[in-house]
């Protein structure tokens, strides 16, 4: 039986049916449906629009549904037209007539609301801890290679010295960045819909905040239309997961470069790598390639929510349906990716002394020597053309800025002195760096990140 049963006198197509149907998808939100309808019975009751004695009812009946549902005695009916039909159907059959007054002064439209924004903030609620916990992974990474030095990158080129801490470090800030995304949209997601009714709220002399205050929410939506109508919280929390999969994507890249014999500054565990059906020698990134891979399936779901919304006329239409599928998808998506990457990084062997060599080439170290310069009282770009004017003659000879003689030096600058060689060493010209947000500073970075996620 539908619930829209009465004033149409034909059943619905079988295919239409299947068409319309959401319960292969919205089935998840069972436990979200059943909280919210507990809590709308109660709220009735207390109102007097119900008895206590069907309040009670339809309270034991919801919570013996979800218990059926928890250890497997009850299947859920994906013949059903949707999870909100399946489960007051079920209600009504196990207590009768009591069942049928459960939506008394409710519609789908603000019950769906509602489930999702449940559904969804306790999804962020996972989603940030999985965050937090490769961030803590992060951290002690980055305190354990506080000083492995390596070179860093500007074009794919390399730039000037930094340590591995400090690289794995800006990741951190990133995520904290994404963790604190997730916090915004569960803000603005943590508002009770109920009592919007189809789109003009009801006669009945209901208690929103009573109902929202019941399911540990921070208030309710302030005007019905809206109330209905708002997916803005799934686009929002879609964008958020984008953003937490480019940061993903992008790390996961570095990666893939950093496996490869060109680079060799990590292995990955064989637990989280894959071999070749015919290069023997073959150990492959498989999991950081998927993941860079799946960013493109959650920027999907992203436009696909924001195709969906920018045509729709107030209140509720069918296509906001879709919503669910999308975000769903998104949030599966990048749950799935935490939990593989996480571990991938845990277990990560870092080749200090490949880094350690890279660092050694490429003049990363031409800055220091300006700034060595710059302290013996040359303008800055006197002391740059200087520099670049040694690694052209470092490069023609094919020596380095640490192997080039002292004669050399004069010989483009008579400033240059015998401590040059102590100032442009790679050790010190890291832990020069004091600056706030440098590489010399690593340790107190990640003592402010830890605290920060607790």
């Amino acid at each position: 039986m539908k619930l829209w049963a009465g004033r149409f006198r034909k059943e619905l197509d079988s295919t239409t049916n299947d068409f319309n149907s959401s319960i292969s998808f919205d089935c998840r939100m069972a436990g979200e449906d059943i909280a919210g309808s507990i809590a709308h019975a109660a709220m009735l009751a207390a109102q007097g629009i119900i008895s206590a004695e069907d309040g009670l009812a339809i309270r034991d009946g919801l919570a013996g549904i979800l218990s059926d549902l928890n250890d497997g005695t009850l299947e859920i009916d994906m013949g059903a037209e949707d999870i909100h039909t399946f489960i007051e159907a079920e209600l009504t059959a196990r207590i009768g007539d009591a069942g049928k007054r459960l939506h008394t002064g409710r519609s789908r439209n603000d019950q769906v609301a509602l489930d999702i924004r449940l559904y969804l903030k306790n999804a962020a609620a996972g989603l940030r801890e999985r965050l937090c916990g490769l961030v803590d992974v992060l951290c002690d990474t980055a305190e354990e290679y506080a000083d492995t030095v390596m070179p860093g990158y500007t074009h794919l080129q390399r730039a000037q010295p930094i340590t591995f801490g400090h690289h794995v470090m800006a990741y951190c800030e990133m995520l904290l960045r994404d963790i604190g995304r997730l916090d915004d949209a569960v803000k603005r997601m943590d508002l009770s819909p109920l009592g919007s009714g189809a789109l003009a709220s009801t006669t009945y002399p209901l208690d929103r905040l009573a109902v929202a205050q019941s399911l540990g929410m921070a208030g309710v939506t302030a005007n019905s239309l809206d109330g209905v109508s708002d997916r803005d919280f799934c686009v929002e929390l879609a964008a958020a997961l984008s953003l937490v999969m480019v940061h993903l994507s992008r790390f996961s890249e570095e990666i893939i470069l950093w496996c490869s014999w060109e680079f060799r500054f990590v292995e990955l565990d064989d637990a989280f790598s894959t071999g070749s059906s015919i290069m023997p020698q073959k150990k492959n990134p498989d999991i950081a390639e998927l993941v860079r891979g799946k960013s493109g399936r959650v920027f999907g779901d992203l436009m696909t929510l924001l195709t969906v919304m920018k045509g729709l006329p107030l209140a509720y239409n069918k296509d906001m349906q879709e919503d669910k599928e999308a975000v769903f998808d998104a949030v599966d998506t990048v749950s799935m990716c935490l939990t593989a990457f996480t571990p991938m990084i845990a277990t990560m062997r870092v080749n200090a002394d490949n880094m350690r060599k890279a660092a050694a080439g490429g003049f990363i170290n031409a800055t220091d020597a300006a700034d060595y310069l710059v302290g013996k009282g040359l303008p800055f770009r006197d002391a740059y053309k200087a520099v670049g004017e040694l690694v052209a003659r470092c490069i023609e000879g094919g020596k380095t800025l640490e192997t080039l003689s002292l004669a050399d030096y004069r010989e483009v600058c008579g400033a240059f002195d015998d401590d040059v060689y102590d100032a442009i060493s790679l050790d010190r010209c890291v832990a020069m760096r004091k600056v706030s947000g440098g590489p010399a500073l690593v340790c107190g970075q990640v003592a402010r990140v830890k605290q920060l996620i607790g």
